[in-house]
């Protein structure tokens, strides 16, 4: 701020202090020149020529400055002797005053005045050194004339008002003011205040005007230079490396006329030419200093920029080449949904696009932050699917798939109750969909908030309905779709699944039962009707006292309505057959024990014991108010809404097969695909694969995984039991009776296989659990009923039950009994040779099973093995093993075999009496004989060759009348060889070295194309289990999960080859040796473990996986964090809700727990056998 003749003047400007000459104090100047070095000049006589005229100021005269000098010091002199105050202008009007010390009080004006006065004493002091006399005279005139100056230019400036300097109309001459208080910073430090000076930032290192080749100016700043933070390195696993993984791939070519050199060809990638940026231009008239780059010397000159060619190939940056192809593909997805809205697929494909659109970067967003921020919104992401799925579905209202894509996204951000709503409609707008039904079925059996297993129950019912009015024609607005019977089938499994998985296994089995009736004992009079009257005939059946299929006596629905027709039955009292029933004892066994642990032992119990419904026995006089436990009787109205009709004879055995393995019996079909992730309960299914004794004659367990009727394991590491019990087997064995008349040829085979294999699986389990008391009468048993079956007229010459037969005497330690039986049924076939596949499997087994006996490989003229490949082969007759086999007939036998396998491998395996199964018997047996006489690798070339023509069979599907079973056919063939081939390479691995590789290389190769098989993966389990490298089999198994999203198989198989692999670690790190144990750290294998267990929930396959989190439920109690296994449990009941064997599991490791999980199983009607106040009778007993 400056003050000038009272008006105070702010200046805008930022920069040094302006200083006049009367304020430096008592500094006199001696000589006219600014520069006093140059001072003397004029008086030595030197001139202006002589180039120092410049160093002069022509307007300062050194007498007048010297005479006001004199005055100035004369006038303090006279102040000290008592004047008030001494200025130069105090006599002038206006003076010059300074504007801080009009406000000053007096005593600091005093202060002030004194410290002045002795500063001004201390100036005279010096000054009376100097020889000068100045004038006093000279020097009053000239500040007089100076002051009025002053005062006359003031004289129109507005007093006591502040003012800018540009606002002001006067122009005015001297726009500064005297500053009398000396800056003593200025005498102690070299230069002025920072803050003082302008402040300026250079541009450039080089002085303008300067030639850069010669002269170079080094600037001394006093700021040190900024340290620059190093950019470091992007990791692989950062985030702009992961994102080059999403992006499309640019393919690398030579040109046309490259030349392309000998056997060890390449690619030829042009040099990367760099373009630097920061480097100087050429030097110009237009680019003097060589600063601008070529296209501003272009736009200086006048010029535009040639485009050229090769400019167009500089590769973009990696963000640049990934928005370059989102912006494609969403162009082109924008284009194909423009011209045809009508194509549901690439609705859908947009849709899933959005997730990989979310994970690259954004092309519609510069900033990092905004594509982080998008990242992290899933809610953004959902909004954008409804917004493309609504407008999908707007373009096309019939299609049911958009419609439940839309209501699956909704399950996040809708309330239950309009959800509900919103299923309900899309049903009763497609309600012949059975894809549909079957995603609605699996919504109300999910939702915890409004699930009830009689609900359920009642939704199962009406779906089988509607769909059966669908198929008798009488839901005129929508007709049935193609393979509407078969899906009808699965339905009714998933619903027999679910009940036995809730605990009413009663229901269940009552629902087979009827079904069964329904369909092979209908009565001739009502087979036309359609499926609603059909049932209101069924139902009197039902509600009757007649036995039902499986029970003592039945004789079906047929026959019973004929009877009707005559008159009823006569019913005869027969007591001489009742037996009385096998008590076991007290339910409670030990009355110490606590009271959860008394509760699961007594409901295990029951359930083992009570899954057939309950029956009133007139026999014994009893009636239905008899029966202690209401939920055993099962009613009409429980199974009457789920009866529809079967017409395909194959979906007939289906059911039949399905019956049996439902209770637990290895029948030869498996679940669908549909309910087997639901079903699957059992931990079973991680158990040893093939014996490492007998890996040869291995035999397959397509119920493991599943837990059979009757039993319901209470914890995840409890054995699956041996059989049923007593009741149970009588109710099978009738079973399997009452079912065989009804079928003829290979059904009825089947069925009798399945029969026999039911026993020798007993006998297998006895022999595990090395129980000889068990196993010898169960080896009676079995082989009585594999003597009963041969001994009927349709099997005598049934050469699978002879096989099994004579497998199940090898089994049970009677080799020599075996052989015979093995000799017999050769003989009997031996005439059919090659062409028989049954024969080809009797055979292979009876070889591997010589060939498993032999410690060592001896030479393979004398092995028995070769014996029995030979002889049947030759086809003209078969006698017990009698030596050595000669060179000549070995060499005779290849021949037979290479021809008849070419001719299976040329002719078309379509045709009615070729089948993909008996190409995968010939190629067993030629394989092993390969294997006797040239070696593995013979064999292992030959097992790849049929592989190879099995795959080319798949696209047959096409072709086939029954797509679905020809599928089935193909699937299980290539299944079965792989399983015969990596069951040779693994006992040539016992035998003798080889490397591991092509085991390895066969089981990853198959498991890729059928990743459900899970006999495979338990194979390939143990083959990682050996080996140390664990990244191989972590990225096999991730490549797979993800690949095949509706099985769950490749996620369980993951998650327990890390458990393995943790067991393995911890008994080494947990050793019990001392001080060790607390000083080696955890590895990050349970965070692994856990982290795959998160993936598989949120999976579509595994998030209603019961076994997944009875599996995620275990391993959480391993880590011994209470809370979160309660957590844990509460998010399985979300998901699951109907699993009873979660309830128990819960139970087990939550016991303070009990009341609470009891209250939450009555509200959602889960079948409790036990209530606690029974429990607590029964222990007061």
């Amino acid at each position: 701020m400056l003050q000038w003749g009272g008006c105070d003047v702010i200046s805008r400007g930022r920069g040094a202090r302006d200083w006049s000459p009367l304020g430096l104090g008592g500094m006199e100047p001696v000589s006219g020149s600014l520069f006093p070095a140059f001072g003397d000049r004029k008086a030595l006589g030197g001139s202006s020529s002589e180039g120092l005229d410049w160093l002069s100021n022509q307007s300062f005269r050194t007498e007048d400055a010297l005479q006001l000098h004199h005055r100035i010091v004369g006038t303090a002199a006279d102040s000290t002797q008592g004047s008030p105050q001494a200025s130069v202008c105090s006599e002038l009007p206006g003076g010059v005053l300074d504007h801080g010390e009009q406000d000053v009080p007096a005593k600091k004006k005093k202060k002030k005045k004194k410290h002045r006065q002795h500063k001004k004493d201390k100036r005279k002091n010096r000054e009376n050194q100097t020889n000068s006399e100045p004038d006093p005279e000279l020097l009053a005139d000239k500040a007089k004339d100076t002051c009025a100056t002053r005062s006359e230019a003031s004289t129109d400036l507005p007093r006591g008002k502040f003012m800018w300097l540009d606002d002001l109309d006067t122009q005015i001459v001297q726009t500064f003011c005297i500053d009398r208080k000396a800056d003593p910073a200025n005498w102690e430090y070299k230069s002025l205040y920072r803050g003082d000076l302008a402040r300026y930032k250079r541009s450039m290192d080089i002085c303008l005007g300067l030639d850069t080749k010669k002269q170079h100016i080094i600037w001394e700043d006093s700021s040190r230079p900024k340290k620059k933070a190093k950019k470091r390195d992007q990791r692989y696993y950062s985030k702009s490396s992961l994102q080059l993984l999403s992006t499309d791939t640019v393919s690398v070519r030579c040109g046309e006329d490259t030349p392309v050199p000998g056997p060890n060809s390449f690619i030829r990638v042009p040099d990367w030419v760099e373009n630097d940026s920061k480097s100087s231009g050429t030097i110009s008239s237009f680019n003097p200093l060589g600063i601008y780059d070529a296209s501003t010397t272009l736009w200086l000159q006048g010029k535009g920029q040639e485009v050229q060619a090769e400019q167009a190939r500089v590769p973009l940056d990696s963000s640049e080449k990934i928005n370059s192809t989102t912006m494609a593909r969403v162009e082109k997805f924008n284009r194909t949904l423009r011209e045809d809205p009508g194509n549901v697929r690439t609705w859908m494909e947009f849709v899933h696009f959005q997730d990989e659109l979310m994970k690259g970067p954004n092309p519609y967003m510069d900033t990092a932050e905004e594509s982080e921020k998008r990242k992290m919104s899933r809610r953004l992401v959902l909004e954008k699917k409804m917004a493309i799925l609504e407008r999908a579905i707007e373009s096309n209202p019939n299609s049911a798939e958009l419609k439940v894509a839309r209501l699956e996204l909704a399950k996040e951000s809708w309330e239950p109750a309009n959800l509900l709503n919103e299923w309900k409609k899309v049903v009763f707008l497609h309600p012949n969909d059975t894809a549909l039904w079957q995603r609605y079925l699996l919504f109300c059996q999910s939702q915890f908030s409004t699930f009830s297993t009689s609900k359920v129950n009642g939704i199962y019912g009406k779906c089988l309905s509607t769909l059966a009015a669908a198929l008798d024609g009488t839901l005129l607005s929508h007709p049935a779709l193609p393979d509407t019977e078969e899906a009808m089938l699965a339905i009714f499994l998933q619903q027999c699944h679910f009940l036995r998985q809730t605990g009413h296994s009663e229901k269940a089995i009552a629902l087979f039962q009827a079904l069964i009736d329904f369909t092979f004992f209908k009565p001739d009079s009502v087979a036309e009707l359609i499926t609603k009257a059909q049932v209101e005939f069924f139902e009197p059946f039902w509600d009757s006292d007649e036995s039902r299929f499986g029970e003592e006596g039945a004789r079906g629905w047929r026959v019973w309505m004929r009877q009707q027709e005559k008159g009823g039955w006569v019913v005869l009292n027969e007591q001489g057959d009742e037996e009385e029933e096998d008590e076991d004892g007290d339910e409670v066994s030990d009355k110490l024990l606590p009271k959860w642990q008394l509760w699961m032992q007594v409901e295990s119990t029951r359930d083992s014991k009570h899954w057939l419904p309950w029956r009133a026995d007139k026999m014994k006089g009893q009636t239905e108010e008899d029966c202690e436990d209401p939920d055993r009787q099962v009613l009409f109205d429980d199974i009457g809404s789920s009866m529809f009709k079967l017409s395909s004879p194959r979906l007939k055995f289906q059911l039949m097969s399905s019956f049996f393995q439902f209770l637990g019996i290895p029948a030869g079909c498996g679940l669908p695909p549909s309910c087997l992730n639901m079903a699957l309960d059992e931990p079973g299914i991680f158990g040893s694969g093939l014996s490492d004794g007998r890996p040869l004659s291995w035999s397959d367990s397509p119920a493991w995984g599943v837990s059979a009727v009757g039993f319901m394991a209470a914890a995840p590491n409890q054995r699956r039991i041996t059989g049923h019990c007593k009741e149970g087997e009588a109710f099978i064995r009738t079973a399997f009776q009452q079912a065989m008349p009804l079928f003829a040829g290979e059904e009825r085979s089947e069925l009798a296989l399945s029969w026999l294999r039911y026993e020798k699986s007993k006998v297998v389990k006895n022999l595990q659990l090395r129980n000889k008391k068990r196993l010898k009468s169960q080896g009676k048993r079995s082989k009585k009923l594999a003597k009963n079956l041969l001994k009927e007229t349709g099997n005598r010459n049934n050469l699978a039950l002879w096989k099994e037969y004579a497998h199940l005497e090898w089994l049970l330690g009677n080799v020599e009994d075996s052989r015979k039986v093995f000799d017999m049924a050769i003989v009997m076939a031996v005439a059919q040779g090659l062409k028989s596949s049954t024969l080809c499997d009797l055979c292979f087994l009876y070889a591997s099973l010589e060939l498993e006996s032999m410690d060592i490989i001896a030479e393979s003229a004398t092995c028995r093995a070769l014996y029995i490949l030979t002889r049947f082969a030759q086809g003209d007759t078969y006698s017990p093993y009698t030596g050595e086999v000669l060179p000549v007939t070995v060499l005779k036998v290849r021949k037979t075999y290479e021809h008849s396998l070419q001719d299976w491998l040329t002719n078309d395996l379509t045709s009615p009496g070729l089948s993909p199964g008996h190409l995968v018997s010939l190629v067993g047996c030629f394989a092993l004989f390969q294997y006797l006489t040239v070696g593995i690798q013979a064999a292992d070339r030959l097992y790849r060759q049929a592989s190879e023509r099995l795959v080319g069979l798949s696209p047959l599907d096409k072709t086939q009348p029954n797509k679905s079973a020809w599928g089935h056919c193909v699937t299980s063939a290539s299944e079965r060889l792989t399983m015969m081939h990596v069951t040779l390479l693994k006992f040539h691995m016992r035998a003798s070295v080889y490397p591991l590789g092509p085991l390895r290389e066969t089981l990853t190769h198959v498991l890729r194309q059928y990743p459900g098989n899970h006999d495979l993966w338990k194979l390939y389990l143990q083959v990682e289990s050996k080996s140390h490298n664990g990244s191989r089999a972590r990225k096999f198994f991730d490549g797979v999960a993800r690949t095949s999203k509706n099985i769950i198989l490749p996620w369980l198989f993951a998650i327990s080859a890390e458990e393995r692999r943790k067991e393995r670690v911890d008994s080494v790190q947990r050793a019990d040796v001392g001080l060790v144990y607390s000083t080696l750290p955890e590895t990050g294998l349970t965070n692994r473990i856990r982290a795959l267990f998160e993936h598989a929930v949120r999976s579509e396959a595994g998030a209603h996986c019961v076994l997944l989190w009875r599996m995620y439920l275990s391993f959480t109690v391993a880590q011994g964090n209470a809370e979160r296994v309660k957590r844990v449990f509460y998010r399985a009941l979300q998901e699951c809700p109907w699993a009873k064997i979660l309830y128990l599991d819960a139970v087990g490791h939550l016991p303070g727990q009990l009341q609470e999980i009891l209250d939450l199983m009555t509200e959602k009607e889960i079948r409790i056998r036990v209530p606690v106040e029974e429990l607590e009778i029964l222990m007061e007993d």
